[in-house]
C-alpha cells in the first residue's frame, strides 16, 4: 500500500452513491418531456379520429336503415273542370322517344360537326370519319370494274366470231369442195382407164410387131435400132401392166374420197364443234358479264361505304347530347358492336316533347287519357299545358308510383329533355255536388308526430334522390286533424318523410329505405276524405 492511498476504513462510499443517483435523475428528467410529447400527439390523433367518426358520413360507415311515409294530399271528390286534382313531379323527354344518330361504318372519328343544343335539318352532316382507306377501296373497285369490262369485250368478240363461224361455216365448205373435186378426178380417171388400157394394148401390139420385124431384118439394120425396138416393147408392156393394176387403187381411192365427202357434208349439216364453240363462248361471255355486275356492285358498295364516312342526321331536330369526340372509334354495323359503340349523338324533335310523370297509386285512378295537365318548370315564368297520352306499366316500388306520359301541346323554346317539372292534373268533370266547393285547393299533410319544432320553427326529415337524410324546414298550415298536420310550404307531393330512427339522424347522412312505416302508411290519407 502506497503512502498516499487512504486506508479502506477511511473511504467514504456515500460520495459514489450520490453521483450515481444524480446520473439516474438526469436520465429520467431527459425522457419525461419526450414521453409527454408522444402521449399528447396520441391523444390528439384519437380525438381527431373521433371527431371525424361522429361528424363525417363517408363510404366507410354503414348507412342507417329507416322507414318512410309519403306526403298525403287532399282533393275534392267532385271538382269543377279545370280544378287541380293532384300534383306530381316529372321530367321532360322526347316524344315518342330519343333518336340515336349512329355511325353505320366502322372507323375513327375525324371531326364532330355539331354541338349540343344545335338545330339540324334532315341529312345534315353530324360527324366525319377518316376516309383514306375507303377512298383507296373505291379506286380499287373502279380498276377491277374496268378490267372486268375489258374481259367482257373480249368474250363478246369471241362469241360473235363463234356465232359468225356457226352461221357461215366456210371452213367446212373448202375441205368438202376439195374432197368432192378429188372424188370427181378419181372417178374421171377410173372412167378413162379402159380406154387407156386399150391404147396401151395397141401400143404393146405395135411394139411387138415392130420388134419382130426388126429382129427378122437383123442383118439389114443396126443394133441400136433393134435395141430401141426392144425398149419400146418393154415400155408398152409396163404401161399396160400399170394401167391394168390402177383400177383397184382407183376404186379404193374413190371410196375413201366418197366417205370423206360424206363426212364433211354431215359435219357441215350438224356443225357440232361450231355449236359447242358458240355455247362455250356464250357461257364465258355470261360469266364475264356476271363478273362485271359483281364489280359494279363492289363499286357501289365502296361508294356507299365512302358516303357512310359522313354521319348524317336522320331527321330534322335538335342535338341533345354529343356522345363521341375526334379520335374515338365507332363499331358501325359490326356484329360484335353494341348500340352505344356506334352512337355519335342523340337528338330529338323540339316540337314533339312529353312529360314523364310519377303518379302516386292513390292518385292514379284520377288519370284519364286526354286529360289536361298544367306543367310548370323553373326555366319558364308561365305554365304550359299538356295532354295525358296514356299510363305506362312501369312502376317504382320505392316511390310507390306509376309513370304517366303527358304530351306537351305547344313546347316553348325554353324547355328541353331531362328538365324537372311539376305537373298539375286538372279535373275534367263538372261539379255534381253543390255542397262542395269547386275551388278547393290541393293540400299536403304529414303525420303530426314526424314534425319537430326548434327555435320557433318546424322541420321534418326527408330522403333525397341520393339516399341522404335532409332536414327540411316547413311552414305549417291551419287545416289539421288529430293525426295529420297541414304543410303550407316546404314540401312537394313526391317527398318521402323519414318515420323511424330520426333521433340518431345527422344532416346529409346516408340512409337505406327498408320500406314504408307500418302504422303511418297510406291509410292515413283516408282521414282526409
Amino acid at each position: 500500500m502506497s503512502a498516499t492511498q487512504p486506508p479502506a476504513s477511511l473511504i467514504d462510499l456515500q460520495v459514489f452513491a450520490t453521483e450515481r443517483q444524480q446520473m439516474v435523475t438526469s436520465v429520467v428528467n431527459y425522457r419525461k418531456p419526450l414521453l409527454l410529447k408522444w402521449m399528447l400527439l396520441g391523444f390528439l390523433l384519437i380525438g381527431f379520429v373521433a371527431i371525424v367518426a361522429f361528424s363525417v358520413d363517408g363510404p366507410f360507415f354503414t348507412p342507417q336503415s329507416v322507414t318512410v311515409v309519403p306526403v298525403f294530399t287532399t282533393r275534392a271528390e267532385v271538382q269543377q273542370e279545370g280544378t287541380v286534382q293532384f300534383q306530381a313531379a316529372g321530367w321532360i323527354e322526347p316524344c315518342p322517344s330519343l333518336v340515336n344518330v349512329a355511325a353505320m361504318l366502322e372507323g375513327v372519328i375525324e371531326a364532330v360537326l355539331v354541338v349540343e343544343g344545335q338545330d339540324v335539318h334532315a341529312n345534315q352532316p353530324i360527324a366525319r370519319l377518316i376516309d383514306a382507306d375507303v377512298k383507296l377501296a373505291v379506286r380499287q373497285a373502279n380498276a377491277t370494274l374496268q378490267l372486268r369490262k375489258s374481259e367482257l369485250e373480249s368474250r363478246e368478240a369471241e362469241w360473235k366470231a363463234a356465232k359468225l363461224r356457226f352461221e357461215n361455216p366456210v371452213h367446212l365448205l373448202a375441205p368438202l369442195a376439195e374432197a368432192q373435186s378429188l372424188l370427181a378426178k378419181s372417178e374421171t380417171e377410173l372412167a378413162k382407164l379402159p380406154f387407156q388400157i386399150r391404147i396401151a394394148e395397141a401400143q404393146l401390139k405395135f411394139a411387138d410387131e415392130s420388134l419382130e420385124g426388126k429382129e427378122a431384118s437383123q442383118g439389114a439394120i443396126s443394133g441400136r435400132i433393134l435395141s430401141q425396138a426392144r425398149s419400146d416393147r418393154l415400155s408398152a408392156f409396163a404401161t399396160l401392166q400399170e394401167l391394168e393394176q390402177r383400177k383397184p387403187r382407183l376404186d379404193t381411192e374413190i371410196a375413201a374420197l366418197r366417205n370423206r365427202a360424206d363426212a364433211l357434208s354431215r359435219q357441215l349439216a350438224l356443225l357440232i364443234d361450231e355449236t359447242r364453240q358458240v355455247e362455250d363462248s356464250n357461257a364465258r361471255r355470261n360469266a364475264t358479264a356476271a363478273n362485271v355486275n359483281e364489280a359494279e356492285l363492289a363499286v357501289e358498295l365502296a361508294a356507299l361505304r365512302l358516303s357512310r364516312t359522313i354521319v348524317l342526321a336522320p331527321m330534322a331536330g335538335r342535338i341533345l347530347r354529343v356522345l363521341t369526340q375526334p379520335g374515338s372509334r365507332v363499331m358501325g354495323l359490326e356484329v360484335t358492336g353494341t348500340q352505344s359503340s356506334s352512337t355519335v349523338a342523340s337528338m330529338y324533335d323540339p316540337n314533339k316533347l312529353q312529360v314523364r310523370v310519377d303518379v302516386r297509386l292513390e292518385d292514379f285512378s284520377n288519370v284519364q287519357p286526354g286529360q289536361t295537365v298544367r306543367i310548370e318548370t323553373a326555366s319558364l315564368k308561365k305554365s304550359i299545358l299538356g295532354t295525358v297520352l296514356l299510363p305506362t306499366s312501369s312502376a317504382n316500388i320505392q316511390k310507390n308510383t306509376l309513370e304517366v306520359k303527358v304530351a306537351i301541346d305547344e313546347p316553348p323554346i325554353g324547355i328541353r329533355p331531362e328538365m324537372l317539372v311539376s305537373a298539375s292534373f286538372l279535373a275534367v268533370a263538372a261539379v255534381s255536388d253543390a255542397s262542395k266547393s269547386p275551388s278547393e285547393k290541393l293540400g299536403l299533410y304529414v303525420p303530426r308526430e314526424l314534425v319537430q319544432s326548434v327555435d320557433g320553427g318546424s322541420f321534418v326529415w326527408i330522403v333525397d334522390a341520393s339516399s341522404r337524410a335532409i332536414r327540411r324546414s316547413v311552414l305549417l298550415g291551419k287545416s289539421n286533424t288529430q293525426d295529420l298536420i297541414e304543410i303550407a310550404n316546404g314540401l312537394a307531393p313526391t317527398d318521402r318523410l323519414i318515420a323511424s330512427g330520426v333521433a340518431s339522424l345527422k344532416e346529409y347522412s346516408r340512409v337505406v329505405i327498408r320500406g314504408e312505416h307500418d302504422t303511418l302508411g297510406v291509410n292515413q290519407s283516408e282521414k282526409l276524405n
